[in-house]
């Protein structure tokens, strides 16, 4: 039976929760185990693939033996801070299963509402659509897998839940700017922006929300500020629709006196 009190938070430093509270989980081959099997909430994840991820590409002679070891160590530490280690961590004929469901790990929630997020914003049910984006966004703690050595596959699940993230901040920005709602997303978009520079989608969000709380010059300076960015670091220039957005706020300010527009285009 499914452990219904517990849950794994990965959105950040890897964690586990119960009635009792918050528990830190640490050491580097624990930690990659029990996030390899949270990530795959409720189904095996074979011997193989742990034995890849604990040493890449150059696993000890009695590896398997190691493992097993390193599951006993994981069961026991579920086990003193209040979880039923023995049932949740599961020996499987393959290899092992951490037997809870997708809702309990917040990686896997996230995943969930982000994709409703977008199924939301695509029928035009803005509202819920930024309902559903600003919980799935608000499980985030940190980076994810904060503090976990990653090996190949950790890395992997990584990378996406990073770009996921990103992903569904511009369904959020898209769903509250169809609500009217520009001022209120200005600080989660330079925040975003200063962590990525080079992202032009995000880049573009934020000159939109500026352009929409009719802040043209801010706007017109968040753009100078990436082209500079891109054509001095990158060597590349604005993209297409940076471009348009660009000539969409000139021509919003075509009244404006021109030494304003010279001063920040």
């Amino acid at each position: 039976m499914l452990s219904q009190n517990v849950r794994f938070d990965l959105l950040g430093a890897l964690r586990f929760r119960t009635d009792a509270g918050a528990h830190a989980v640490r050491g580097p081959q624990i930690t990659k185990i029990l996030s390899l099997l949270a990530l795959a909430a409720g189904r095996s994840v074979d011997t193989e693939a742990l034995v890849d991820e604990l040493w890449p590409g150059s696993a000890p002679a009695r590896a398997i033996g190691t493992l097993r070891t390193h599951v006993y160590h994981l069961r026991r530490l579920l086990t003193g801070l209040g979880a039923p280690g023995a049932e949740l961590v599961r020996t499987e004929p393959s290899g092992y299963v951490l037997d809870v469901a997708p809702e309990q790990v917040d990686a896997l929630r996230f995943e969930q509402l982000a994709a409703r997020a977008r199924m939301l914003l695509a029928a035009g049910q803005s509202a819920d659509a930024a309902a559903a984006a600003r919980s799935g966004l608000a499980l985030w703690r940190g980076s994810a897998l904060a503090g976990v050595p990653l090996g190949r596959r950790l890395e992997g699940h990584a990378r996406r839940l990073d770009e996921l993230h990103r992903q569904t901040v511009r369904v959020s920005v898209d769903a509250e700017l169809a609500l009217g709602r520009h001022e209120e997303l200005l600080p989660a978009l330079r925040e975003l922006v200063a962590h990525h520079p080079y992202d032009e989608g995000l880049h573009a969000s934020l000159i939109e929300v500026l352009r929409r709380c009719d802040r043209r010059a801010d706007a017109l300076r968040a753009y100078r500020d990436l082209r500079t960015t891109l054509e001095g670091e990158l060597g590349v220039a604005p993209s297409p629709r940076l471009l348009s957005l660009r000539g969409s706020i000139l021509a919003d300010a075509a009244a404006v006196p021109d030494r304003w527009l010279t001063a920040v285009s």
